[in-house]
């Protein structure tokens, strides 16, 4: 049995077509290289013959140095009633210069009859000319049976008389669409049962997430005969989105034996994931299957001691596999598995016993109980575990810090002044900002620099603010979480909790202030 299936990723295209998804061509030629070193098949660019971008990006793609991938152009067939050497958006496929070209063509009557508004007999022949004149032209041709799920269900003769069109065409994969998203994996058996039978051409597939089912929808197209699957490495896309790549590739690679990608680039897939976000602008999905941040993190404390005695107890695969990792958040669930293994890590060479870790649980616990909430902010629970089990003089004293707003002259502002002492020595700083945290985060760093010259490097990079007891309304207590980074380095959160949002605030902003400089080896002075 051929167990090789082709991954077909359309980022550039059906996923630039997703809700907040927006790529320059600098950006698509970036992704277009990471999708290429994952090792994809196939990488669907854009539609030469929809706007200027993408014919931009086809004219510069040409200098890529794909190693694995193949560039394929998306468009229609001809349009009814003109030659295929006459229509617009074929000569914008051949003018991409790409090795492949991806049809699209309807295999529903209902969209003939009400969208095309034309007659079987010349959505056929479209279909076949098109294919044909591309072909002629050296063209890899990949025929998108668009709404096919949906055709077969209303005619399936007539979605089978699109895909026979296609064939006679010389199309050299049929890929059958879900476009509607509307489909169910006892649909897809049935008909890629049948379609597989009847055409000793590869099929395709291609569904969407509307019901929640394209990745499901996928694997099972794949087991019962399906070549080729198309989606985007995310599963971001129009509307709900497209079939999950990176769901799809672990599910086929690393459950069922299937080969997709090269076996050693397996592990690049969470790598992969995490440079597209960042192209795309788009905050990966903690809970993403594979390759998201929690994707094999075990908060629970039974889980969590059950992983740590063998990790298959909560865990189906390996996370080092795809290139993942586990971890273990910290929380009031959490167990002394859970925290004797987060102390290990901040102090590899001490020796624990069940009372020191029973001694930051507790710590913990009484801290949550309070709003604090250490599960995404790593870098405060590592400095509470310091300070509990091996303390540290401070690198700086709070003598006090005020903020002065002005909305008087029609722009918000703010003016924070911070006085600190280090050691023996006091400094007192001011700074204007465009709100008071900004403000206090900008007067603290210049009163620290004095003496620590490294926060320098330091930049705030995320800010988030949640209200704790919406009942108590502008009383409530908040929870501030701070994401900072250093330079090149990795970025740290750091967590703050009070019924005033700046002094939450100063809370999470001092602990990055002191995580930074504990990671950087700086010595705390002895304070007067």
């Amino acid at each position: 049995m051929d167990k090789a299936v082709s991954i077909f990723d359309s980022t550039l295209r059906d996923g630039a077509q997703g809700g907040g998804i927006a790529f320059s061509v600098e950006d698509k030629l970036a992704a277009a290289r990471v999708l290429d070193q994952l090792g994809v098949q196939y990488i669907e660019a854009g539609n030469p013959g929809s706007n200027p971008k993408d014919q931009e990006f086809f004219k510069r793609a040409q200098a890529l140095a794909l190693t694995h991938a193949r560039l394929s152009a998306f468009g229609s067939t001809r349009r009814k009633g003109l030659r295929p050497q006459e229509d617009g958006n074929l000569q914008s496929l051949l003018g991409a210069g790409t090795p492949c070209c991806t049809l699209f063509g309807k295999a529903w009557k209902f969209h003939v009859d009400w969208v095309l508004e034309t007659t079987p007999e010349e959505n056929f022949a479209m279909i076949e000319e098109s294919c044909r004149f591309l072909k002629s032209q050296g063209k890899e041709v990949i025929f998108d049976a668009e709404h096919f799920f949906d055709g077969w269900k209303d005619d399936s003769a007539f979605a089978l008389m699109a895909l026979e069109a296609a064939a006679r065409g010389g199309a050299d994969l049929l890929c059958l669409c879900d476009t509607n998203g509307g489909a169910f994996p006892e649909d897809v058996k049935t008909v890629l049962q049948q379609v597989a039978a009847r055409f000793s051409l590869p099929i395709g597939v291609h569904f969407h997430e509307d019901c929640g089912m394209a990745t499901a929808n996928s694997v099972t197209a794949v087991r019962y005969g399906a070549k080729q699957v198309q989606g985007t490495l995310l599963g971001f896309g129009e509307r709900c989105g497209n079939a999950n790549l990176s769901a799809v590739i672990g599910n086929l690679q690393c459950k069922l034996g299937y080969a997709c990608i090269p076996q050693e680039n397996i592990q690049r897939l969470a790598h992969s994931a995490r440079e597209l976000a960042a192209l795309a602008n788009w905050e990966l999905p903690h809970g993403l299957p594979y390759v998201g941040a929690d994707a094999f993190s075990h908060k629970a404390g039974m889980h969590a001691d059950g992983v740590l005695k063998t990790p298959r107890s909560f865990e189906h695969i390996d996370p080092y596999v795809v290139g993942n990792t586990r971890r273990f958040p910290a929380s009031e669930i959490s167990g002394r598995a859970v925290v004797l293994e987060k102390i290990r890590r901040a102090f590899p060479r001490m020796k624990l016993d069940a009372q020191s870790a029973r001694g930051v649980l507790e710590d913990l616990k009484a801290l949550e109980a309070q709003g604090y909430q250490f599960e995404g902010a790593d870098a405060s629970f590592e400095l509470l575990v310091r300070k509990r089990l091996k303390p540290f003089p401070p690198f700086f004293e709070l003598l006090y810090y005020h903020i002065y707003t002005d909305y008087g002259s029609g722009k918000a502002g703010a003016t924070a002044t911070v006085k600190v002492r280090v050691g023996e020595e006091i400094q007192l700083m001011a700074a204007e900002g465009n709100g008071p945290v900004n403000a206090l985060d900008k007067a603290l760093r210049k009163a620290l620099e004095v003496f620590y010259p490294v926060l320098a490097n330091v930049k705030l990079t995320d800010y988030k603010v949640r209200v704790l007891d919406s009942k108590s309304a502008t009383a409530a207590g908040v929870r501030v979480l701070i994401t900072s980074s250093a330079g090149a380095g990795e970025a740290f959160t750091t967590v703050g909790v009070s019924g005033d949002v700046v002094a939450a605030s100063w809370k999470a902003l001092e602990d990055s202030m002191e995580y930074l400089l504990l990671m950087a080896g700086e010595a705390a002075p002895a304070l007067a």
